[in-house]
């Protein structure tokens, strides 16, 4: 099973380990490379020895190729998006892979430069909605194309909201909530526009045959649980003094994604 995407993809099988590792104590048998300024954006493989199960994270925060942008030898964290080449750092591993989940969204709302089929910028800005859907549409695309494939059970995991308030994660933004809060009071709807452009990719994909496609879906569960996150108890030396309002508490609401897989892939068996 491969986690593919970004951190929120890494915080999921952290969840998936410790709920399994009631059963089996698992083994890292891949570790990060080093140095790694954040050991979340590493690919990393664990496996169940008893129970034959291996456990991957693969990064691709995009899902498609994508290059960061430098200026006058300092990144930006902006990045060149080539929307219609999908990311070989996990591509190349499907042969392996017998459950794929795919996790991304939250670095397309950075100021990316995009491409299809070409060296030059030629999209112009179709918004955030439809560079999602035509990244998923490649990751799909490569899951149907791959010729050493065993049949893959494919996951897309809908967009994980985060839970800023007053402000922005590098501006005092915070999430000090302590309990769940109701529909009435979620502001950031629009998070569901991302949730509904994702699930229409996949069920293109589904009723173009061929692969199994699921949705894990959790936009609207999530939105009303800003107290889920660790804030400022992230403990992440990088952005020490800031708020991570993004990432989810182990144990946590996140663990209600693995129930959810679980069941998705009982139907499929």
């Amino acid at each position: 099973m491969a986690f593919i995407g970004d951190s929120l993809a890494r915080n999921q099988m952290d969840s998936l380990l410790c709920l399994l590792s009631t059963i089996e104590t698992p083994k890292q048998i891949e570790m990060p490379e080093e140095p790694k300024p954040d050991v979340e954006r590493a690919s990393t493989t664990w496996n169940f020895f008893k129970h034959n199960f291996t456990v991957m994270t693969l990064w691709s925060q995009f899902l498609v190729a994508a290059v960061e942008i430098v200026v006058n030898g300092t990144a930006t964290g902006n990045f060149h998006l080539q929307l219609d080449r999908v990311d070989t750092n996990w591509s190349e591993k499907l042969p392996s892979i017998d459950y794929a989940v795919f996790s991304d969204v939250h670095w397309f709302f950075r100021q990316n430069i995009l491409y299809e089929g070409g060296k030059e910028p030629n999209v112009t800005d179709i918004g955030l909605y439809m560079a999602v859907k035509k990244a998923i549409r490649t990751a799909i695309k490569a899951i149907n194309d791959c010729k050493n494939c065993r049949k893959i059970l494919t996951l897309l995991r809908t967009y994980s909201p985060s839970h800023f308030e007053n402000g922005e994660w590098n501006s005092g933004g915070a999430c000090n909530r302590t309990r769940p809060i109701v529909k009435e009071e979620v502001i950031n709807i629009g998070d569901l526009g991302i949730r509904n452009a994702q699930v229409e990719e996949i069920e293109v994909a589904r009723n173009a045959g061929g692969n199994k496609f699921e949705v894990i879906d959790i936009t609207e569960m999530m939105l009303i649980r800003p107290d889920g996150h660790p804030g400022v108890y992230q403990g992440k030396a990088w952005i020490k003094g800031y708020s991570d309002c993004v990432h989810w508490c182990l144990p946590g609401p996140i663990d209600t994604w693995n129930e959810l897989l679980l069941e998705l892939i009982t139907r499929n068996i």
